[in-house]
């Protein structure tokens, strides 16, 4: 193998490892911690995922683009806590209101939370973050078969920094369209 060819071989193996999302977003069907996950699973759960090419107009209040840019799909907590602020049952109101207008999508509750405290506890933390909003959602009329919990702890971070402004935006619960109700 030439300098040359061995030099081309690096070079794609560099631009390949720049193209990876650690975190696992991009396309809905890939789960993601930044709100643009979500699962086509194969349990039966879910009738595909929604991809990126096919979100809608976010002027379009049927759209997932308009549930994710104009409702918002996060809610957030302060430290060690699950429990929602006002402004978290705000956010959750209108998305109840938009998930009983478009029934026809299934969602996946997901809760992270920050980088402090250890993965078993974050987890944990996570999953009643999640199951928080998702208890919300039904007492709001959305249909519990259409839900499913997932918790990431802190293992999917918006943004990884030991700063309180990171802390803040990490501990919370993402609402993701997840598909099409089977």
């Amino acid at each position: 193998m030439t300098l040359t060819s061995k030099a081309l071989l690096l070079l794609a193996g560099i631009a390949l490892a720049a193209c990876n999302n650690p975190r696992g977003g991009g396309t809905f069907g890939g789960g993601g911690a930044d709100g643009f996950g979500g699962a086509g699973g194969s349990d039966g759960f879910f009738d595909g995922g929604i991809t990126t090419g096919n979100l809608g107009d976010p002027n379009d209040p049927r759209s997932v683009a308009h549930f994710q840019q104009r409702i918002g799909d996060r809610v957030f907590f302060t430290v060690d806590s699950s429990s929602l602020t006002a402004e978290g049952r705000a956010t959750l109101d209108a998305q109840a209101r938009w998930l009983n207008a478009n029934s026809q999508f299934s969602i996946i509750m997901e809760g992270h939370a920050d980088e402090r405290g250890t993965r078993d506890y974050n987890i944990a933390l996570g999953e009643r973050r999640a199951n928080a909003a998702m208890q919300y959602l039904i007492g709001q009329g959305v249909s519990a078969n259409r839900m499913r919990v997932v918790s990431y702890g802190k293992d999917r971070p918006v943004e990884a920094c030991a700063a309180q402004r990171c802390w803040d935006i990490n501990r919370r619960a993402v609402t993701a369209i997840a598909g099409v109700t089977g």
